[in-house]
């Protein structure tokens, strides 16, 4: 996928360079690709990796994903969801069909999508920060030196760049991961749907992805984790002593990974507003643009529409702070929305309400998967 990096050296890349290999950066490639123009995608992960969150693509996401041309006959299938507060169990079906599909394979699909529509793609490289120079944006890499260019996309996800820095700091909520292998009664239990299993200050979901497997997702308070002296093991003996549900589903399990994957500094909520600061050329996607709840399942589609409209307001010749107030004014209600469930579902005093609603009236969680959704963003982001 690399070509030969002196020439890298010695002259900017030609055309938009995107910082970041996951859906949103492969999304822009994608779409900076099939609008005829060259693009540089710099990914830091050599290999196939896993990622934290993502493994739960709404109906939305399938239909970019399938538009690109992917294929997603591996993924499993989601069609119903559980809520699930102490001995309370409310299920529903989900107002759409939906597809569980780990970041790791998901990723390795999208970016060689891009490769193959003609985006040139640099693995393992990790780019330390962004400055500008003369009018330029110079990305500092050690591995490819200094490369100064007129644009770049900004695809990072939760992780942060020297000098591009989300403004908001945070939820102090820690997010984890763990891939599961669950005995044969219990993932028969849990096909077809995904489940929310509410704690005091946070949530954990369950889902199966490709090849059987079952993913287990944590968002808990910080202090929570601490009092688990940070053991995956001890957390997790906490969750399922209060969620006898989830000691079931996990009762003989096999853990996948050597320890789970964490990310801290969720700043859920999260809008970019353009300031006047901001570099001209820069736009920021996905994750570094807008952050909806973890709990609406619509990342990944955010992600993707997100990559193909800042492509796309790219070749119109717009500005990214064009793009930027677009991009705002598509996702600001289902944000705002999205916030309110996700404080209702967080709060303790809450809790048993949002339960106890959900199990009288199961079609309160199917409109709260409507009106979470980021349908007009989808739509002006479509890349076929």
């Amino acid at each position: 996928m690399a070509p030969a990096l002196p020439s890298l050296r010695r002259a900017a890349l030609p055309g938009p360079v995107i910082i970041g290999g996951g859906p949103a950066g492969a999304a822009a490639a994608i779409a900076l690709a099939r609008g005829g123009h060259g693009a540089t995608l710099i990914e830091r992960s050599a290999d196939a990796a896993d990622k934290v969150c993502g493994d739960f693509l709404s109906n939305e996401a399938v239909a970019m994903i399938e538009a690109f041309g992917v294929d997603l006959a591996a993924a499993s299938t989601i069609t119903a969801l559980r809520l699930v507060h102490r001995n309370r169990v409310a299920t529903t079906r989900l107002p759409f069909t939906a597809r569980g599909l780990s970041r790791r394979v998901l990723d390795e699909a999208l970016l060689r999508r891009a490769a193959a529509d003609g985006a040139t793609v640099l693995r393992g490289h990790r780019v330390a920060a962004i400055g500008q120079v003369r009018g330029a944006l110079r990305i500092d890499c050690a591995s490819l030196g200094r490369v100064d260019a007129d644009t770049v996309f900004v695809a990072t996800g939760k992780h942060e760049l020297r000098g591009t820095q989300r403004t908001d700091r945070g939820t102090g909520l820690v997010g984890r991961k763990m891939y599961y292998r669950l005995c044969a009664l219990q993932h028969e239990a849990l096909r077809h749907h995904v489940e929310l299993a509410l704690f005091p200050g946070g949530y954990a979901g369950l889902q199966l992805v490709e090849a059987d497997r079952a993913v287990l997702c944590t968002l808990l308070p910080a202090a929570m984790v601490r009092a688990a002296a940070g053991r995956w093991d001890s957390l997790l003996d906490a969750l399922t002593d209060a969620c006898p549900h989830l000691r079931a589903r996990l009762a003989g399990a096999v853990p996948l990974l050597d320890r789970p994957l964490a990310v801290a500094g969720l700043p859920y909520g999260y809008i970019h507003d353009q300031g006047p600061r901001d570099p001209a050329g820069l736009f920021r996607l996905g994750d570094q643009a807008a952050v909806i709840a973890s709990l609406t399942g619509d990342g990944v589609a955010l992600a993707l529409a997100s990559g193909s409209l800042a492509a796309r307001s790219w070749i119109a010749g717009e500005s990214a702070a064009h793009y930027h107030r677009r991009l705002a004014a598509g996702l600001l209600r289902q944000v705002r929305r999205a916030s309110v469930i996700h404080r209702l579902c967080l709060m303790p005093r809450s809790q048993p309400l949002v339960a106890a609603v959900c199990s009288l009236w199961p079609g309160a969680m199917r409109t709260a998967a409507v009106v979470t959704r980021a349908r007009r963003l989808t739509q002006i982001g479509y890349v076929a």
